[in-house]
């Protein structure tokens, strides 16, 4: 039920939501076609990538928090709050409010770090920044951020289900980044702030 409720939560979209409340292109439908922070900055609109962002990390917080607020309710352990945090991760990136074309995750798996232990997710969250603001590179900001966020996880979190939900998280953000893994070895992945084509 937790897991559930969580992806639901996961499922909304703020790529699309924030555009069309701003009166933007649907983020799908120009650059990488991602409906991300990275990609609606894209448009030109800073103010809307940074109300992605922040909704998108917000919403992977409160899901985590929701579940262990309520799990102790009803006598459920940490495998539900970890079942939760898996939970709105695929919903944010297989959303059922948008045909299932959701996001990366990056954002989204920020919160849920933040909301499992502050010191993974302020330090992950560093890591992307300095890497993002070095390279000028999202993805390969996130792709290291997804790499050191189960190490941290299992250094600083004694509980092992909440090891494999962030691993699990990690491998999905990985495999979601493909293409950019590609554009990465060819030297053509685009860099932030580049004019949607």
């Amino acid at each position: 039920m937790l897991a559930l409720a969580a992806y639901l939560i996961g499922s909304l979209s703020f790529a699309v939501i924030v555009s069309r409340v701003m009166g933007l292109a649907d983020p799908r439908s120009y650059g990488s076609g991602n409906p991300g922070a990275t990609n609606v900055l894209r448009s030109g609109n800073k103010k809307a990538a940074a109300l992605t962002l922040a909704g998108d990390a917000l919403k992977g917080w409160l899901a985590v928090w929701l579940a262990q607020l309520v799990a102790p309710k009803l006598g459920l352990g940490d495998a539900a709050i970890a079942l939760a945090a898996v939970g709105v991760a695929l919903g944010h990136m297989w959303p059922v409010f948008f045909r299932f074309k959701g996001g990366k995750g990056v954002a989204t798996a920020a919160g849920i770090l933040l909301a499992l232990d502050w010191r993974v997710g302020l330090v992950v969250m560093a890591v992307w920044l300095v890497m993002a603001k070095g390279f000028k590179i999202s993805s390969l900001a996130a792709l290291l951020a997804a790499v050191i966020a189960p190490v941290l996880t299992w250094w600083w979190m004694p509980q092992p289900v909440y090891w494999y939900a962030v691993g699990f998280i990690a491998v999905l953000l990985i495999a979601r980044h493909h293409e950019n893994i590609r554009g990465l070895l060819s030297g053509k992945e685009s860099r932030i702030g580049d004019k949607a084509r």
